[in-house]
Protein backbone atom coordinates (compact mmCIF):
# COMPACT_ATOMS: atom_id res chain seq x y z
CA UNK A 1 0.00 0.00 0.00
CA UNK A 2 2.83 2.35 0.92
CA UNK A 3 4.59 1.54 -2.35
CA UNK A 4 1.43 2.31 -4.36
CA UNK A 5 0.95 5.67 -2.68
CA UNK A 6 4.59 6.53 -3.26
CA UNK A 7 4.25 5.61 -6.95
CA UNK A 8 1.19 7.86 -7.36
CA UNK A 9 2.97 10.75 -5.69
CA UNK A 10 5.93 10.34 -8.03
CA UNK A 11 3.61 10.34 -11.09
CA UNK A 12 1.70 13.47 -10.13
CA UNK A 13 4.37 15.92 -11.37
CA UNK A 14 4.54 14.12 -14.71
CA UNK A 15 0.75 14.18 -15.06
CA UNK A 16 0.64 17.86 -14.13
CA UNK A 17 3.39 18.64 -16.62
CA UNK A 18 1.54 16.72 -19.36
CA UNK A 19 -1.67 18.66 -18.66
CA UNK A 20 0.21 21.97 -18.71
CA UNK A 21 1.86 21.05 -22.01
CA UNK A 22 -1.53 20.13 -23.48
CA UNK A 23 -3.07 23.44 -22.36
CA UNK A 24 -0.15 25.36 -23.86
CA UNK A 25 -0.51 23.46 -27.14
CA UNK A 26 -4.23 24.19 -27.21
CA UNK A 27 -3.64 27.87 -26.46
CA UNK A 28 -0.94 28.05 -29.14
CA UNK A 29 -3.27 26.40 -31.66
CA UNK A 30 -6.10 28.87 -31.01
CA UNK A 31 -3.71 31.82 -31.14
CA UNK A 32 -2.50 30.67 -34.56
CA UNK A 33 -6.07 29.99 -35.71
CA UNK A 34 -7.34 33.40 -34.60
CA UNK A 35 -4.42 35.13 -36.29
CA UNK A 36 -5.19 33.21 -39.50
CA UNK A 37 -8.88 34.21 -39.44
CA UNK A 38 -8.02 37.85 -38.77
CA UNK A 39 -5.60 37.81 -41.71
CA UNK A 40 -8.27 36.35 -43.99
CA UNK A 41 -10.82 38.97 -42.94
CA UNK A 42 -8.32 41.81 -43.41
CA UNK A 43 -7.37 40.45 -46.82
CA UNK A 44 -11.05 40.20 -47.80
CA UNK A 45 -11.70 43.78 -46.70
CA UNK A 46 -8.62 45.14 -48.46
CA UNK A 47 -9.49 43.42 -51.76
CA UNK A 48 -12.35 45.18 -53.56
CA UNK A 49 -12.85 42.29 -56.00
CA UNK A 50 -12.46 38.95 -54.17
CA UNK A 51 -14.92 37.27 -56.57
CA UNK A 52 -13.04 38.34 -59.71
CA UNK A 53 -13.01 34.93 -61.48
CA UNK A 54 -16.81 34.67 -61.34
CA UNK A 55 -17.26 38.39 -62.02
CA UNK A 56 -15.18 38.12 -65.19
CA UNK A 57 -17.38 35.32 -66.52
CA UNK A 58 -20.54 37.34 -65.90
CA UNK A 59 -18.87 40.42 -67.36
CA UNK A 60 -18.03 38.46 -70.53
CA UNK A 61 -21.69 37.44 -70.86
CA UNK A 62 -22.89 41.02 -70.30
CA UNK A 63 -20.32 42.39 -72.73
CA UNK A 64 -21.41 39.90 -75.40
CA UNK A 65 -25.08 40.81 -74.92
CA UNK A 66 -24.25 44.52 -74.98
CA UNK A 67 -22.11 44.28 -78.09
CA UNK A 68 -24.54 42.25 -80.20
CA UNK A 69 -27.93 43.35 -78.83
CA UNK A 70 -28.03 46.62 -76.89
CA UNK A 71 -25.30 48.56 -78.71
CA UNK A 72 -26.80 48.15 -82.23
CA UNK A 73 -30.23 49.19 -80.92
CA UNK A 74 -28.76 52.19 -79.08
CA UNK A 75 -26.81 53.29 -82.16
CA UNK A 76 -29.94 52.96 -84.29
CA UNK A 77 -31.90 55.00 -81.74
CA UNK A 78 -29.19 57.67 -81.72
CA UNK A 79 -29.08 57.74 -85.53
CA UNK A 80 -32.83 58.21 -86.11
CA UNK A 81 -33.52 60.50 -83.13
CA UNK A 82 -32.79 64.22 -83.56
CA UNK A 83 -30.43 65.56 -80.91
CA UNK A 84 -33.04 67.87 -79.27
CA UNK A 85 -35.50 64.99 -79.00
CA UNK A 86 -32.84 62.66 -77.60
CA UNK A 87 -31.88 65.31 -75.03
CA UNK A 88 -35.53 65.76 -74.07
CA UNK A 89 -36.04 62.02 -73.54
CA UNK A 90 -32.92 61.88 -71.37
CA UNK A 91 -34.15 64.89 -69.37
CA UNK A 92 -37.54 63.27 -68.81
CA UNK A 93 -36.10 60.03 -67.41
CA UNK A 94 -33.62 61.99 -65.31
CA UNK A 95 -36.44 64.10 -63.89
CA UNK A 96 -38.36 61.00 -62.79
CA UNK A 97 -35.37 59.93 -60.71
CA UNK A 98 -35.43 63.21 -58.78
CA UNK A 99 -37.92 61.61 -56.37
CA UNK A 100 -35.31 59.03 -55.38
CA UNK A 101 -32.74 61.80 -54.95
CA UNK A 102 -35.04 63.86 -52.73
CA UNK A 103 -35.87 60.92 -50.46
CA UNK A 104 -32.20 60.10 -50.01
CA UNK A 105 -31.39 63.78 -49.42
CA UNK A 106 -33.72 63.60 -46.42
CA UNK A 107 -32.31 60.28 -45.21
CA UNK A 108 -28.84 61.86 -45.26
CA UNK A 109 -30.11 64.95 -43.38
CA UNK A 110 -29.27 67.20 -46.35
CA UNK A 111 -32.32 69.38 -45.89
CA UNK A 112 -31.06 72.35 -47.92
CA UNK A 113 -30.22 70.08 -50.85
CA UNK A 114 -33.60 68.36 -50.49
CA UNK A 115 -35.35 71.72 -50.78
CA UNK A 116 -33.29 72.61 -53.87
CA UNK A 117 -33.96 69.24 -55.52
CA UNK A 118 -37.67 69.48 -54.72
CA UNK A 119 -37.83 72.89 -56.37
CA UNK A 120 -35.93 71.50 -59.33
CA UNK A 121 -38.35 68.59 -59.71
CA UNK A 122 -41.46 70.77 -59.46
CA UNK A 123 -40.13 73.36 -61.89
CA UNK A 124 -39.02 70.86 -64.53
CA UNK A 125 -42.24 68.83 -64.14
CA UNK A 126 -44.43 71.88 -64.80
CA UNK A 127 -42.66 74.60 -66.76
CA UNK A 128 -40.33 72.01 -68.28
CA UNK A 129 -43.25 69.92 -69.57
CA UNK A 130 -42.82 66.75 -67.49
CA UNK A 131 -39.06 67.13 -67.54
CA UNK A 132 -38.56 67.27 -71.30
CA UNK A 133 -36.82 70.61 -70.81
CA UNK A 134 -34.35 71.33 -68.03
CA UNK A 135 -35.33 74.83 -66.98
CA UNK A 136 -34.03 74.47 -63.43
CA UNK A 137 -30.28 74.28 -64.10
CA UNK A 138 -30.03 77.66 -65.87
CA UNK A 139 -31.55 79.42 -62.84
CA UNK A 140 -29.11 77.84 -60.42
CA UNK A 141 -30.91 74.71 -59.19
CA UNK A 142 -28.04 72.27 -59.59
CA UNK A 143 -28.71 68.60 -60.27
CA UNK A 144 -27.59 66.11 -57.60
CA UNK A 145 -27.34 62.33 -57.61
CA UNK A 146 -28.36 60.52 -54.43
CA UNK A 147 -29.45 56.91 -53.97
CA UNK A 148 -29.87 54.49 -51.10
CA UNK A 149 -26.41 53.00 -51.64
CA UNK A 150 -24.99 56.47 -51.01
CA UNK A 151 -27.23 56.83 -47.98
CA UNK A 152 -25.86 53.61 -46.51
CA UNK A 153 -22.35 54.89 -47.20
CA UNK A 154 -23.19 58.22 -45.55
CA UNK A 155 -24.09 56.36 -42.35
CA UNK A 156 -20.86 54.38 -42.38
CA UNK A 157 -21.79 51.16 -44.18
CA UNK A 158 -18.81 49.91 -46.18
CA UNK A 159 -19.17 49.10 -49.89
CA UNK A 160 -18.39 45.40 -49.56
CA UNK A 161 -17.03 43.31 -52.43
CA UNK A 162 -17.45 44.32 -56.05
CA UNK A 163 -19.96 42.21 -57.96
CA UNK A 164 -21.12 41.99 -61.57
CA UNK A 165 -24.81 41.18 -61.94
CA UNK A 166 -26.11 39.55 -65.13
CA UNK A 167 -27.69 42.15 -67.43
CA UNK A 168 -27.56 44.92 -64.78
CA UNK A 169 -23.77 45.24 -64.59
CA UNK A 170 -21.50 46.67 -61.89
CA UNK A 171 -22.39 46.98 -58.21
CA UNK A 172 -20.94 46.56 -54.78
CA UNK A 173 -22.87 44.53 -52.21
CA UNK A 174 -23.96 47.76 -50.51
CA UNK A 175 -24.98 49.48 -53.74
CA UNK A 176 -26.77 46.40 -55.04
CA UNK A 177 -28.94 46.39 -51.92
CA UNK A 178 -29.43 50.13 -52.30
CA UNK A 179 -30.50 49.77 -55.93
CA UNK A 180 -33.19 47.27 -54.90
CA UNK A 181 -34.53 49.65 -52.25
CA UNK A 182 -34.55 52.50 -54.77
CA UNK A 183 -36.94 50.58 -57.04
CA UNK A 184 -39.72 51.45 -54.58
CA UNK A 185 -39.31 55.15 -55.40
CA UNK A 186 -38.75 54.64 -59.13
CA UNK A 187 -41.85 55.67 -61.07
CA UNK A 188 -41.05 53.47 -64.07
CA UNK A 189 -40.68 50.21 -62.12
CA UNK A 190 -43.92 50.89 -60.23
CA UNK A 191 -46.21 51.23 -63.25
CA UNK A 192 -48.97 48.62 -62.93
CA UNK A 193 -49.49 48.20 -66.68
CA UNK A 194 -46.76 45.67 -67.48
CA UNK A 195 -46.33 46.39 -71.24
CA UNK A 196 -46.02 50.13 -70.57
CA UNK A 197 -43.60 49.52 -67.71
CA UNK A 198 -41.41 47.24 -69.81
CA UNK A 199 -41.40 49.61 -72.77
CA UNK A 200 -40.39 52.59 -70.63
CA UNK A 201 -37.74 50.54 -68.80
CA UNK A 202 -36.27 49.38 -72.12
CA UNK A 203 -36.43 52.89 -73.56
CA UNK A 204 -34.64 54.32 -70.53
CA UNK A 205 -31.82 51.79 -70.81
CA UNK A 206 -31.43 52.33 -74.54
CA UNK A 207 -31.21 56.08 -73.98
CA UNK A 208 -28.72 55.54 -71.15
CA UNK A 209 -26.59 53.25 -73.30
CA UNK A 210 -26.57 55.77 -76.14
CA UNK A 211 -25.23 58.38 -73.74
CA UNK A 212 -22.22 56.20 -72.85
CA UNK A 213 -20.68 55.95 -76.31
CA UNK A 214 -18.46 58.99 -75.82
CA UNK A 215 -17.19 57.80 -72.43
CA UNK A 216 -16.56 54.32 -73.84
CA UNK A 217 -13.83 55.72 -76.08
CA UNK A 218 -11.74 56.40 -72.96
CA UNK A 219 -11.46 52.69 -72.07
CA UNK A 220 -7.92 51.36 -72.41
CA UNK A 221 -6.14 48.15 -71.42
CA UNK A 222 -8.10 45.46 -69.61
CA UNK A 223 -11.74 46.39 -70.24
CA UNK A 224 -13.01 44.56 -67.15
CA UNK A 225 -10.48 46.17 -64.79
CA UNK A 226 -11.00 49.61 -66.32
CA UNK A 227 -14.78 49.51 -65.87
CA UNK A 228 -14.49 48.07 -62.36
CA UNK A 229 -12.03 50.72 -61.20
CA UNK A 230 -14.00 53.52 -62.82
CA UNK A 231 -17.20 52.33 -61.12
CA UNK A 232 -15.61 52.03 -57.67
CA UNK A 233 -13.94 55.44 -57.94
CA UNK A 234 -17.16 57.10 -59.05
CA UNK A 235 -19.14 55.53 -56.21
CA UNK A 236 -16.55 56.67 -53.69
CA UNK A 237 -16.74 60.17 -55.19
CA UNK A 238 -20.53 60.26 -54.91
CA UNK A 239 -20.67 58.85 -51.37
CA UNK A 240 -18.14 61.45 -50.20
CA UNK A 241 -19.90 64.28 -52.08
CA UNK A 242 -16.82 64.89 -54.19
CA UNK A 243 -14.41 65.05 -51.25
CA UNK A 244 -11.57 62.64 -52.06
CA UNK A 245 -8.48 62.36 -49.89
CA UNK A 246 -5.42 62.26 -52.14
CA UNK A 247 -2.57 60.42 -50.45
CA UNK A 248 -0.51 60.20 -53.65
CA UNK A 249 3.18 60.48 -52.94
CA UNK A 250 2.90 60.86 -49.18
CA UNK A 251 5.13 57.88 -48.40
CA UNK A 252 7.77 58.92 -50.94
CA UNK A 253 7.77 62.44 -49.53
CA UNK A 254 8.25 61.18 -45.98
CA UNK A 255 11.00 58.78 -46.99
CA UNK A 256 12.95 60.98 -49.37
CA UNK A 257 12.59 64.37 -47.73
CA UNK A 258 13.23 63.78 -44.06
CA UNK A 259 15.22 66.11 -41.84
CA UNK A 260 18.52 64.48 -42.72
CA UNK A 261 17.92 65.12 -46.40
CA UNK A 262 17.38 68.81 -45.73
CA UNK A 263 20.53 68.96 -43.58
CA UNK A 264 22.57 67.49 -46.40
Amino acid sequence: MTIAIAFILLCLPAISHAQTATEEDDRRFWDVWNAYIVELVEQELSTPDPWEPLNRKIFAFNDFADRYALTPVAKGYQWITPDPVEAGIGNMFSNLLEVTTILNDLLQLKFGQAASDTGRFLLNSTVGLLGLFDVATPIGLEKHEEDFGQTLGYWGVGPGPYIVVPIFGSYTVRDGLGAYIDTYSDYVTNIDHIPTRNQLWLMRNIDKRAGLFAAEELITGDRYAFIRDAYLQRREYLVNDGVVVDSFGEEDWDDDWDEESWDE
